[in-house]
């Protein structure tokens, strides 16, 4: 009965989310982007900015005119995603940084080599991601999803927001984006049990990941509220997307899901799209705290707004990454 709980709940709770969104999208278009005003003089930092969705995101904000940072840990990938943006676009510039999310001395590192660069930071979008992998610990010994989806980008946010700060003003104020996932909704967090050592399964794994993220979303918004910073929190939904963060499936899952995918998923551009809106259109100016799916503020899972829950996940995260809790 226990192992029906911790292992194979989480399986049926992500499926079912994952039916949900697939009806949503046979019969609702994936948002469109207006045309969005020009980000010149602007920067910004995009995790996982060299494949998939990160690439649209990062290509999108360059071509805006933004000076665009890809933060990855694999050189190569970084540097040809560079030179296709260059090919594309003289409006913007980009650039790759090494960043590896799986590693808190990496994240301190990343943050210490951009800081030395003397630029400002109005945009980190934090999209990089891990889906449905075997057990796997991160090189601080955190279950790989929670380490590198939530708390590889807890530090992150957190080591960057003095420059958030001073990047901001009234009126323009800087802007961090938190991809989540719709799996969110099946996500459970137990603070006791983050490590999912009792009963690993991937599935619940993932989902308190993205779970993890909004909560951290909310949190970090009301603080920010509190100081009155010119920053802003928000999280985004891309939907379901054809990207490789697929290829941890079960083989008879990977054959289910190749016609599906061509026909409901969305692309990478499309997926893309929400994160592009929530980092560069007048119409967020100023506005903190949602949840966004499909270009649109959406409710998020009930637990996600208990502020007991996201405060006590503050506290331990920092905790588990070194930070000082004020």
């Amino acid at each position: 009965m226990r192992w029906l709980v911790c292992f194979l709940l989480p399986i049926v709770r992500l499926y079912l989310v994952g039916f949900k969104v697939l009806l949503y999208q046979l019969f609702n278009r994936s948002f469109a982007l207006p045309v969005l005003p020009r980000q010149n003089g602007r920067v910004a930092i995009v995790t996982g900015g060299a494949r998939g969705m990160g690439f649209e995101t990062s290509r999108h904000l360059a071509s805006l005119g933004m000076h665009v940072v890809i933060a990855g840990n694999e050189e190569d990938e970084g540097l040809a995603a560079v030179k296709k943006i260059q090919e594309e676009t003289d409006q913007g510039k980009a650039e790759f940084m090494y960043l590896d999310l799986a590693s808190l001395k990496s994240v301190r590192q990343f943050v210490q080599r951009f800081k030395a660069k003397g630029l400002p930071l109005h945009v980190l979008i934090n999209n990089a991601g891990v889906m449905l992998v075997p057990e796997r610990k991160t090189e601080d010994g955190f279950e790989l999803h929670f380490g590198l989806n939530y708390l590889g980008h807890f530090l992150l946010t957190n080591l960057l927001l003095d420059t958030l700060r001073k990047s901001g003003q009234s009126g323009q104020c800087s802007r961090i984006i938190n991809v989540s996932s719709a799996t969110h909704y099946g996500g459970r967090l137990d603070l006791s049990d983050l490590q999912g050592g009792s009963c690993y399964c991937a599935h619940g794994a993932y989902s308190q990941s993205k779970l993890a993220l909004v909560l951290f979303t909310y949190h970090l918004q009301e603080r920010l509220w509190a100081r009155a910073d010119p920053v802003t929190a928000n999280a985004v939904d891309p939907g379901m997307v054809d990207t490789a963060l697929y290829e941890n499936l079960s083989s008879p899952a990977k054959l289910a899901k190749k016609p599906v995918a061509r026909l409901l998923f969305r692309t990478p551009a499309e997926g893309a799209s929400t994160a592009i809106y929530a980092a560069a259109a007048s119409e967020v100016e100023g506005a903190g705290g949602l949840y966004l799916y499909n270009g649109r503020k959406t409710e998020s899972s009930v637990i996600s707004y208990d502020e007991q829950l996201q405060a006590r996940l503050w506290m331990k995260s920092c905790a588990l990454v070194g930070l000082q809790k004020a």
